[in-house]
């Protein structure tokens, strides 16, 4: 991994800071630090009296942040955590509230690109698939341990795979044979189920991408994540602070809408952006991660201890 990754692209920055509005001496809670692309556009703006607070699940990814984040002129905090403990990483920094969270959700290019992590079919790796990889179940603990039934649901609830049935079919014939371990075997049994050559076919979406996704989201429990953080960010956002979220596919853009829409209902939040915000074509042919990204702001009304109450 490389010390500075210059390729490194935030996604939507400039909608970001226009949304988050952070001004000198705020406190910053970056909930998904990753390679600190943001975080460093947000600590600039918070300047040498604001305290930027950055959080992530993938220790590499921190450690890349913290040598970025060397020119940042607010104080840095940097945690190796799940954004969904976001209240016991405050606690840990001995803050109440903050001013401005932002959380970019999904998996960095740079995380796609390493083999060894098994996120993706481009090469031969490990099926493991763990954001944090001290701990907890890999992608391929899932695919040889689940029943049919299971996986073919997990598969289907977690990417709308409408071929999800004969996916899960095919890799329980597999494995009875032997045991599933590499990110290109489960991507040539998916190819196979569906019937079709991943070279040959007529959409430019891999036959593999929704498989792969669906089980990414189920080691990381990442949706139950995003609503367990959703939660905590609003018991910590100061009267008048700004919470934005960028999400990449409509399950976790649909619990970002209904999160907010809620809390409006309530009275807890001024909705800021009425439909998401999506990259403009230069910056989509710049960077093609932001195809998909989808910028929702929202803004504090109450105090974090109301929203506690």
């Amino acid at each position: 991994m490389s010390d500075a990754p210059a390729e490194h692209i935030p996604v939507l920055t400039d909608s970001v800071l226009t949304y988050l509005r952070v001004a000198p001496g705020d406190v910053v809670l970056d909930a998904t630090v990753g390679l600190g692309g943001h975080a460093l556009r947000l600590g600039e703006a918070a300047g040498k009296a604001g305290l930027l607070i950055g959080v992530d699940a993938d220790a590499d990814n921190l450690a890349v942040a913290d040598r970025r984040l060397q020119s940042c002129p607010a104080t840095v905090r940097l945690f190796h955590a799940n954004f969904a403990r976001i209240d016991e990483v405050l606690n840990e920094a001995s803050v109440e509230g903050v001013d401005v969270i932002l959380a970019d959700l999904g998996v960095s290019s740079n995380q796609l690109d390493d083999a060894s992590r098994g996120f993706s079919f481009a090469a031969g790796g490990p099926l493991d698939m763990r954001l944090n990889r001290t701990h907890g179940r890999t992608a391929a603990d899932l695919v040889n341990a689940l029943r049919e039934e299971e996986l073919s649901d997990l598969i289907y609830f977690n990417s709308q795979e409408r071929f999800s049935r004969r996916i899960a079919r095919r890799i329980c014939e597999a494995r009875r044979n032997k045991r599933i371990t590499t990110t290109d075997e489960l991507a040539r049994l998916v190819t196979d189920a569906l019937g079709v050559h991943a070279d040959a076919r007529a959409s430019k979406i891999h036959p593999a991408t929704r498989t792969f996704m669906a089980l990414r989201i189920a080691v990381n429990d990442e949706l139950n994540a995003l609503r367990t953080f959703l939660e905590k960010a609003a018991g910590r956002l100061k009267a008048g602070g700004r919470i934005a979220v960028i999400a990449f596919h409509s399950l976790e853009d649909g619990i970002v809408k209904r999160d907010f829409a809620a809390r409006k209902q309530a009275g807890q939040y001024r909705i800021l952006i009425k439909r998401p915000i999506i990259a403009e074509p230069a910056e989509r042919e710049a960077n093609p991660r932001s195809r998909s990204a989808k910028l929702r702001a929202a803004q504090q009304t109450g105090t974090p201890e109301e929203n506690r109450a």
